[in-house]
């Protein structure tokens, strides 16, 4: 028996573990709101930092506040921000074609969903593809010490049903409990609903541009993922920090982020080029529809062509 293969699988399953754990616990309604908070909170962390920050870089911050949100972004249990961004340009390299690690019309939809995961390839970091994040040792000390954040979470939630049980036992939680709910539950809803966009995005929904993979659009899985299930529109243009190109897209993590540049906290979000709107509407009219708005958003313009070229070169820092 290969026991290094064997205990790639021990920190995912030990998650499902705690999770399952709700059968010993019960249910608890504040551990089932906690458990919703963080389900949100970190799946925003994941889609506008893990993806369209450090995968893309379509928008900046400060250097703390970079640092904060990979932190923040650890407690996912989804490894290092640099990983995931090494992972992520891989995959829109070779969308859906043989070297694609989660496609599921290359691997089958459960290996896409979350097998590839803890493959051997799939724990490796290619360094040679995020040298923009190299440069900082922080994060590279954060890619080697990733696993402080779950642990992190999971002590902050038994602390907490702890001391909740102390103030008011009528709450009906105790550290057990929110260890179950508010770590356990909530991240392996996170998993889940995070690997969807590998899995369903690929196989369910809508095709609104012909890219050369099989994205696809679904209002399902952009609710569950806050943006993230407008993939056909990310795959044709990633270098957005929208993913809902059209105002009845919904993109909560771009209304977040949006409304983050207003206090300084992110700036210099990159907007959708006219040209992609031109691309949809002549699609529409090729299907014999009538053409989408011209402007579709209030405020839209022309990126740079610096900004339209793909992943910035320069720092991420301010």
């Amino acid at each position: 028996m290969d026991f290094r293969r064997v205990l790639r699988y021990v920190p995912f399953l030990t998650i499902h573990a705690i999770a399952c754990g709700v059968i010993l616990v019960g249910f608890s309604w504040t551990g089932f709101v906690v458990a919703v908070a963080l389900f949100f909170g970190r799946m925003f962390v994941i889609t506008a930092f893990y993806h369209r920050y450090f995968s893309h870089r379509t928008f900046r911050t400060h250097r703390v506040t970079q640092f904060l949100f990979a932190f923040a972004g650890t407690t996912c249990a989804q490894r290092g921000p640099v990983w995931w961004a090494a992972h992520h340009r891989e995959h829109h390299r070779h969308s859906d074609g043989p070297p694609d690690i989660h496609s599921p019309h290359q691997h089958g939809l459960l290996h896409s969903h979350s097998g590839w995961f803890l493959t051997e390839r799939g724990l490796g970091t290619d360094w040679s593809v995020v040298p923009d994040w190299a440069k900082y040792p922080e994060l590279r000390w954060l890619e080697r010490l990733h696993v402080i954040g779950p642990l992190v979470l999971a002590a902050l939630m038994y602390g907490m049903g702890e001391v909740l049980l102390r103030i008011d036992p009528t709450l009906n939680t105790s550290g057990v409990s929110m260890l179950v709910w508010g770590f356990g539950v909530s991240t392996v809803a996170l998993y889940h609903g995070t690997f969807t966009i590998n899995s369903l995005a690929h196989t369910l929904g809508n095709r609104r541009f012909a890219t050369s993979d099989d994205s696809r659009n679904s209002l399902l899985l952009s609710l569950l993922t806050l943006g993230e299930g407008w993939h056909n529109n990310h795959h044709y243009y990633p270098g957005t920090a929208r993913q809902g190109f059209y105002w009845w897209e919904i993109d909560i993590t771009f209304y977040v982020l949006k409304a983050m540049s207003w206090i300084g906290l992110v700036w210099d979000l990159r907007p959708v080029p006219k040209r992609v709107y031109a691309a949809a509407a002549a699609t529409r009219v090729r299907m014999g529809e009538s053409a989408l708005p011209t402007r579709p958003w209030p405020g839209l313009t022309r990126p740079t062509a610096k900004e339209a070229s793909g992943i910035r070169s320069d720092g991420g820092g301010a």
